[in-house]
């Protein structure tokens, strides 16, 4: 659920930027070519912050409401420029901010095993073809981009409303559709192995000492920002990770 919160509390937390933080899975070769030719090279962008105090979940709008009132942030933070479509710092005042927090639990790809279960995915990894269909302006060439956006599709609900609200489902169907010049897969392992590559890059996980069961201390939040002056508000994905480390992921949408 999300919630509104002005800025008329002290800010709880301070950040400092990490511009040195290097995001490997969306710097390397294999990876940049990829998004270049789904149309997302210059669409999707992340950023490190450090914070110093003990974070809670249940602190989440005081954490948030502190980062967009924190200098070191809006003078860092990156954001697509409504005018001119580039990436420019934040750099104003936040008047008020909404945040919701986002399912963050799978701990594998197998949310994707329906994939190939349903034919969707063909043993070969080959995705399966369809007549061109359009959802808004959107072009629909094939069923996995059926089962992502067409609730009227017959094997749509092959994943539960709360699989398509996981954190690990919305970065893969983002990936998945791309931009508006995107040049689509034939196979579903660049689509997977991407969005695992990204997904691990920014999620901190523990290892139970003694059941050695892995789990994931990330808490991601998704949240709109609406400066001063009644701008529209601006849209970042960010995951809180451990106790020390903020992750600001932010993508341009292709598709509604």
């Amino acid at each position: 659920m999300s919630r509104e919160v002005c800025v008329n509390v002290a800010p709880k937390f301070t950040f400092y930027h990490l511009p040195d933080r290097a995001f490997k899975s969306m710097e390397s070769r294999d990876t940049r070519e990829l998004l270049m030719k789904w149309s997302m090279n210059n669409r999707l962008l992340a950023q490190a912050f450090r914070y110093d105090q003990y974070f809670q979940p249940y602190q989440k709008n005081d954490f948030v409401l502190s980062f967009f009132q924190d200098p070191n942030v809006t003078s860092q933070l990156k954001v697509i420029s409504a005018s001119s479509g580039q990436w420019k710092t934040l750099d104003t005042e936040v008047k008020k901010i909404e945040a919701k927090q986002i399912p963050c639990n799978r701990l594998s790809m197998s949310l994707f095993d329906p994939l190939n279960n349903e034919g969707i995915v063909r043993e070969s990894g080959h995705i399966s073809k369809c007549l061109d269909e359009y959802v808004d302006d959107f072009v629909i060439s094939d069923e996995l981009r059926k089962v992502l956006l067409q609730e009227a599709f017959d094997k749509y609900d092959i994943f539960s409303p709360s699989d398509r609200e996981e954190f690990l489902f919305l970065l893969f169907k983002h990936l998945c559709l791309g931009g508006s010049l995107c040049q689509f897969e034939d196979t579903i392992d660049p689509y997977v192995e991407t969005t695992k590559s990204i997904y691990k890059d920014l999620l901190s996980v523990k290892k139970h000492p003694e059941t050695k069961e892995i789990s994931i201390l990330s808490s991601v939040f998704r949240v709109t920002a609406y400066p001063l002056g009644g701008a529209a508000g601006k849209r970042l994905q960010f995951s809180s990770i451990g106790s020390s480390i903020l992750y600001s992921l932010q993508w341009l949408l292709g598709y509604s």
